[in-house]
């Protein structure tokens, strides 16, 4: 039987061992040995609880159970004077036991209390409801007893239970006023002090005012027993919970407080009270402690009020991940500079964070930005405002005194290698600055034109950028391209051209290469380094690229059915990062060459060595074109940063040698042999070389003098929408 289920069975054992007890005439033996084993059964199973539970605290339960068995040899020495010897019960040798067995429920109490890690605002809550119910306990249940009996032996005991329960009553309080969460074994315990109290109570008045031995209370104290077993036996310990504000005042707790501390002043409109004059003192008294405890409890709840607030406050103007300010405290603080003085924004953005987040996984990322805003703060101006903006981008508010080279160090201390999650990463950063100027003091407007700058530095590679107007134009001018561009797609002003790709000696075009062009109604003809910049930033160029990687297949797949063995035995489509970056880009190829009918193998995507040197997704996507078979071509081979590096981390086919090195093949230096050191690698790795740029028929012949068989160029063909293939190869034999 698992231990969530034995105390249940416990508590229904006790309850139908307590109906038992009372089914028995009184003083009958099995009465009597039913109601002392509940007692010794009850000890016995906090012991073995203890034992077998592995409890917290156990010092805790060995005092009570030792207050068990006292009460139970006081249960039997009772029953044995009363029922065997047939003498007066009361005062007897049993109350030695009766007496003794508080003092270890009160040490147990006391332990559990201890442990329960309480505050200030508990201890004075307890102090309210135990004074409040106390000079009730005084007034109708210890005067009355102490005052009828006399100071004699009988007298004595009479009042010490009473004043024992005083004591009970307080430990009660505390725990029922403790603001940790309560455990069922808490409750438990709670509710066998409670009953242990209400028994005694019940058992004084009804011995003052009746003078009978009341039977029917035994119940009390029987449940009280299994009650305090039961809490042991419960699969939730008795052990400090976790803690909880506790100077908070709820309604209950309100209604609690209120109650107690009215009982001194209606006390006084009692008879009795109003006639004896201790009593009046003592309510006199127990009402002054009431209120100064009730102040002290207020005066709590107002420090409690001032402690949050603050806290709010320091929260809504604070980054929760790197204690930075945050967006509102700097735009708070960048008002109040700007009505003082001529200020600067600088606005700093990381580059390639994301890859951090998506490989390493977030805390890595975290820990990163943790790393990144220490390094703001030690090389921030004193006087300056370092703040987490959002994301990976981190804002510095210093004086104009401090512009000079700040921004520039600033740039410099983010840049150096980060050592997080046993990794050591360089993360790129570019800044852009804003300063205030004329009657500037929008703090909108300044963290605006600090972004800007920011993703103009970016762009162009810059570690820092200014903002000026210009920057503004620019930007309302791609937004208007941008608009210009999706009706555009829609309206069906784009056509796709095609440059051959020669193979030379033969004179064959091997392959041609799918170019996009703009025929605006307005503009004219725009240069593709116009629009394709501004759809790749604001996204459009996953829509078009998909566009033209249609055309060119379906273009291909007509070549291939009406030109048969003259058609081009490739086509080759220029893909961006942004379209690299989507998931799913490998799935939107192979369904354009399911629909054109072209084989995978007849299809390479050009991409550049930008696009695919942070890694991440776009080689992943790679990878997977490369499974379906489709060709890799890296263009622009060798103006990228660390080209003959990715050959070992990107799956590569062909090598498409930049213009640059084509334009001096003619003439020895440094370009022609870099262009033969080309060849070699390609030649060594497996992969076909293109040679672009090929202007003329010299460079075509020193390209071929050199192992170039596949060439690229205008001498060769311009990018037109319908090419003479067969023009071309006259032109190339």
């Amino acid at each position: 039987m698992g231990k969530v289920q034995v105390w249940r069975w416990w508590l229904a054992a006790g309850v139908l061992a307590i109906t038992a007890y009372y089914l028995m005439p009184e003083g009958s033996t099995a009465g009597t040995l039913i109601y002392s084993g509940i007692g010794l059964a009850s000890g016995l199973a906090i012991l073995v609880a203890v034992r077998r539970y592995r409890l917290p605290r156990p010092g805790m339960w060995y005092w009570i159970a030792a207050g068990m068995f006292a009460n139970t040899i006081g249960d039997i020495l009772y029953d044995h004077y009363k029922y065997v010897l047939d003498k007066e019960a009361y005062p007897s040798f049993a109350d030695v036991f009766y007496l003794a067995s508080y003092p270890c429920t009160l040490i147990g109490l006391l332990l559990l209390v201890r442990g329960r890690r309480g505050k200030m605002a508990e201890l004075v809550d307890a102090a309210i409801v135990a004074t409040g119910l106390s000079l009730v306990f005084w007034v109708f249940v210890l005067h009355p007893m102490a005052a009828a009996t006399a100071a004699t032996l009988t007298g004595v005991i009479s009042t010490a239970y009473p004043a024992i329960d005083v004591l009970l009553l307080a430990l009660l309080a505390r725990l029922f006023t403790d603001a940790a969460k309560r455990t069922p074994s808490t409750l438990l315990i709670g509710l066998a002090t409670a009953l242990l109290l209400a028994a005694d109570i019940g058992f004084s008045l009804l011995t003052l005012h009746a003078g009978t031995d009341p039977r029917p209370l035994d119940a009390l104290f029987q449940l009280s027993y299994l009650c305090w077993a039961a809490a042991a036996l419960h699969p939730s310990p008795a052990a400090p919970a976790e803690d909880e504000e506790a100077n908070g005042v709820g309604r209950g707790r309100l209604a609690l407080f209120g109650a107690c501390s009215l009982l001194a002043p209606v006390l006084l409109f009692v008879p009795q009270v109003g006639m004896d004059g201790l009593d009046r003192s003592v309510v006199a008294v127990g009402s002054a402690v009431l209120f100064l405890l009730v102040i002290a409890r207020m005066a709590g709840f107002a420090s409690l009020l001032r402690r949050q607030s603050a806290t709010m406050r320091r929260a809504a103007l604070q980054d929760d991940l790197t204690g930075l300010a945050n967006r509102r405290r700097f735009d708070l603080d960048l008002l109040d500079a700007l009505a003082h003085g001529p200020v600067h924004v600088v606005f700093l953005g990381l580059n390639g964070f994301k890859n951090v987040n998506d490989e390493l996984g977030r805390p890595v990322g975290d820990r990163v930005l943790r790393l990144m805003a220490g390094r703001l703060q030690r090389v921030a101006p004193a006087d300056s405002l370092v703040a987490r903006l959002g994301g990976d981008e981190f804002a510095v508010l210093f004086p104009e005194a401090q512009a000079g080279r700040r921004p520039a160090e600033l740039v410099a201390a983010l840049r150096e290698p980060v050592l997080a999650g046993g990794h050591e990463l360089l993360v790129g950063v570019a800044a852009g600055v804003a300063e205030s100027a004329g009657d500037q003091t929008d703090p909108v407007e300044m963290v605006r034109r600090a972004e800007a700058a920011m993703h103009a530095a970016k762009q162009t590679g810059e570690p820092v950028r200014r903002w000026t107007a210009a920057l503004d134009e620019r930007a309302g001018e791609r937004a208007r391209m941008g608009a210009e561009l999706q009706a555009g797609l829609a309206d069906d002003q784009f056509r796709v051209v095609y440059q051959p790709i020669v193979d030379v000696p033969s004179g064959r075009v091997a392959a041609v290469e799918a170019l996009v062009r703009w025929q605006h109604p307005e503009r004219g003809l725009v240069p593709p380094m116009v629009f394709i910049p501004v759809a790749e930033q604001n996204g459009l160029i996953v829509e078009l690229g998909e566009w033209i990687l249609r055309t060119a297949c379906a273009r291909l797949a007509r070549w291939r059915a009406g030109l048969g063995d003259e058609a081009p035995g490739k086509v080759s489509v220029n893909v961006s990062a942004r379209q690299l970056s989507r998931p799913g880009f490998a799935d939107t190829v192979a369904a354009a060459l399911a629909d054109s009918g072209v084989p995978a193998h007849c299809l390479a995507v050009e991409v550049t060595e930008t696009a695919v040197f942070e890694g991440g997704q776009a080689v992943t996507a790679l990878h997977e074109l490369r499974a379906l078979g489709v060709r890799i071509a890296l263009d622009d081979f060798g103006t990228g940063h660390s080209s003959l590096g990715l050959l070992q981390t990107v799956p590569v086919d062909i090598l498409k040698v930049d213009k640059s090195f084509v334009d001096r093949i003619t003439e020895a230096g440094r370009h022609a042999v870099i262009a033969e050191a080309l060849i070699q690698v390609s030649a060594g790795l497996g992969l076909d070389a293109v040679a672009e740029g090929v202007e003329t028929a010299a460079q075509a012949e020193a390209l071929s003098r050199r192992g170039y068989r596949l060439l690229q160029g205008y001498h060769f063909g311009r990018p037109v929408a319908d090419p003479d293939f067969a023009l071309v190869r006259a032109a190339a034999s």
